[in-house]
């Protein structure tokens, strides 16, 4: 409780009641991602400083363009699953886009990243992703005025991810989200090429109890 200095009128502050629940996703189409790799950033540096252009390697586009967890593991920006189904809040009768982006966050793990300057990183926090490591996907883009280009990037063919949502329930409902989440992943999708930038890549809905007991069935013999 907090006191007014003048008037000596006491103020109440509505209790802020933080929910916490994990919400299995599971892939409906593979995800494609594409991350700020330390070589783009420096090339973009060196565009800045007059710096000369390196040669392309997929290889190195392709081991660059993945998201990787401090242990190793693949992961995706946590932030995108928040974006993807704030979006989907003007599909969703009864909330708002700025309710819904003030009401929920997702939270991952911290992974730093390295810069294009010698030493700098960037903090990134990231959701893991698993189903299997993922392949190289090669395809011809449209940079600049036309001109053609080959991009090389990781794709994940078969994935799910695991991720644990805070939201005040003042707001927002556990129900709600999970509807967030389950319109934004059919009608937003994450990554490159997803529905919300006229793709059909990275889509994804709430996992099912039958998608539950077949994660859980295909995890005990590696547990065993």
């Amino acid at each position: 409780m907090a006191t007014a200095a003048k008037n000596d009128v006491a103020i109440e502050l509505p209790e802020l009641k933080i929910g916490m629940m994990e919400v299995t996703l599971i892939g409906d189409a593979p995800l494609i991602v594409h991350a700020w790799s330390t070589k783009a950033k420096r090339q973009m540096l060196d565009k800045q400083t007059k710096g000369a252009k390196e040669a392309k390697d997929p290889k190195a586009d392709f081991d660059a363009s993945m998201y990787r967890l401090a242990d190793g593991g693949h992961g995706f920006p946590s932030v995108a699953f928040k974006t993807c189904a704030v979006t989907a809040a003007t599909s969703v009768a009864g909330i708002t886009k700025i309710a819904a982006r003030q009401a929920f966050y997702v939270a991952g793990e911290d992974a730093d990243v390295k810069g294009a300057f010698e030493g700098s990183v960037s903090r990134v926090n990231l959701v893991r992703i698993e189903g299997g490591p993922p392949q190289i996907r090669e395809d011809l883009v449209r940079v600049g005025m036309g001109t053609a280009d080959l991009r090389y990037r990781a794709e994940y063919v078969h994935w799910h991810a695991r991720i644990l949502v805070k939201y005040n329930q003042n707001v927002l409902s556990e129900a709600q989200i999970l509807n967030l989440l389950n319109t934004g992943g059919f009608a937003v999708g994450i990554g490159e090429w997803r529905p919300e930038r006229d793709g059909d890549y990275g889509r994804f809905h709430v996992a099912t109890e039958a998608d539950l007991a077949r994660l859980e069935a295909a995890a005990r013999p590696r547990a065993a």
